[in-house]
């Protein structure tokens, strides 16, 4: 904040004739530098992000700056791994760090965001992918093991080691800092990460691994919601029983993978009892009465869990779709719906933790929220009734709310910075101390 001027100021008074001495100190805390290498992760999530929505419009048949069929194939990769997965590891390494130096935390997020660039370049090159496949080691597996893909080498290898190192970063903090069931919590859903890219990698057809993608999202995000909103799940029982229906999910995931028509409906339950559970103890219950940024984070997270409710519905009374709108429609309730509200809900944490930089309130961020809501709803209302161009359309403007979701964000965080910049001045920004950032253990329950 910016000091009050003082009176003599005010008055137009001469201030220069003023003692040094009686002059009030200056408290404002300066803006601290740009973390340069956290941002360079930044820019691997923001590559696969960027790769991944021209994806998706290729897989919509819209029109897409990169028209490539097989750029298409690696969509939900890298929307999961490659972005996703690379800004969770972002933000568990920094929260690593918060009690000393633990570089090897920061391997997590480049291997999986280089695991997304290599599957980028793999799908445009057809040089590349001739390359791998003529490999020994590449070649040898697709011989012994039915399914093999030796494009998948590559980006399957480095978000696997990213994957694991995610894992051993939660071992890390349940063994030293934190035996909490939110870190259990997230130290399964890493697990279930894991074992997602281990058996795409492996050969299994993607739509059958999309599930373990999915869950690897929405178990890590319960798990930030308990730790986050830490008084509101404060009672032992709660977190005992989200943490029991975070198991059962897994059990279905596996369940599913022998016998998809018992295991589906085993993670529509468990997926259904654990957002109604999580939404109800949520602090954004309450908040939701508020005004300003706890009141639109409350709405993000609530219209989060009740979309999440769509694909649990689904795999409960539907047989399983492994294409076609109606797996469509169960991937993005979830993707769109539930992870990107809680990502539109989170950013204003998640952001001045890695980048150290403040995320104000702004009633535009109200508009790729509801943006994304209504394509949403398009893309789903068209796909139940078979309509392609509907349905291409609400696709479509998805993608244009993600880019209205970054653009937002980064327009009043840049605008903030400025704006503080000029109100520090040069001469409190060279002598004030920079503020530390901050951890995990020390967000503010939202």
């Amino acid at each position: 904040m910016s000091e009050a001027p003082s009176p003599a100021a005010r008055d137009g008074g001469p201030r220069e004739h003023a003692p040094a001495s009686s002059r009030k100190p200056r408290t404002s805390p300066a803006i601290p530098p740009l973390p340069k290498a956290r941002l360079a992760f930044l820019i691997l999530a923001g590559a696969a992000l960027l790769t991944g929505l021209d994806a998706s419009l290729v897989r919509l048949g819209a029109l897409a700056p990169v028209a490539s069929t097989s750029l298409g194939t690696v969509h939900g990769l890298l929307m999961i791994y490659g972005f996703l997965g690379t800004a969770i590891c972002l933000e568990r390494a920094v929260a690593l760090q918060s009690d000393g130096r633990r570089p090897w935390a920061y391997a997590a997020p480049l291997l999986t965001g280089a695991g997304g660039i290599s599957a980028v370049v793999i799908s445009l090159n057809e040089a590349a992918r001739t390359t791998l496949a003529s490999l020994p080691l590449p070649r040898y597996l697709a011989a012994h093991l039915s399914g093999f893909a030796p494009e998948r080498m590559m980006p399957g290898f480095l978000i696997t080691l990213g994957m694991a190192l995610l894992t051993a970063i939660y071992c890390y903090v349940w063994a030293r800092r934190q035996a909490t069931h939110a870190v259990l919590i997230q130290l399964m859903g890493a697990l279930i990460g894991l074992g997602g890219i281990l058996l795409w990698w492996r050969g299994l057809e993607t739509p059958r691994a999309v599930p373990w993608w999915l869950a690897f999202l929405i178990v890590t995000i319960v798990g930030e919601r308990v730790e986050l909103a830490r008084l509101a799940f404060a009672s032992g029982s709660t977190e005992r029983r989200i943490t029991a229906e975070s198991a059962a999910l897994m059990v279905g995931l596996t369940v599913a993978l022998y016998s998809p028509t018992i295991g589906y409906p085993l993670i529509g339950l468990s997926l259904g009892v654990l957002m109604a559970d999580t939404a109800w103890h949520d602090v954004a219950r309450g908040t939701v009465r508020m005004k300003g940024l706890p009141r639109l984070a409350a709405v993000c997270m609530l219209s989060g869990y009740a979309w999440a409710l769509v694909p649990a519905l689904m795999w409960v009374i539907a047989p399983p779709a492994f294409d076609g709108y109606g797996y469509d429609a169960g991937v993005h309730a979830i993707t769109i719906g539930f992870v990107v509200s809680m990502l539109l809900a989170h950013a204003p944490v998640i952001i001045p933790a890695v980048a150290r930089r403040e995320v104000p309130y702004h009633p535009a961020m109200w508009v790729p929220f509801a943006f994304l809501q209504l394509s949403l709803l398009v893309r789903l209302l068209a796909g139940a009734r078979e309509a392609a161009y509907p349905w291409r359309l609400g696709g479509t403007l998805g993608v244009v709310g993600m880019l209205l979701f970054v653009g937002t964000t980064l327009t009043v965080t840049i605008r903030r910075a400025r704006a503080a910049s000029r109100e520090i001045g040069p001469g409190d920004e060279a002598g004030a101390r920079p503020a530390a950032p901050a951890s995990s253990s020390g967000r503010e329950a939202r």
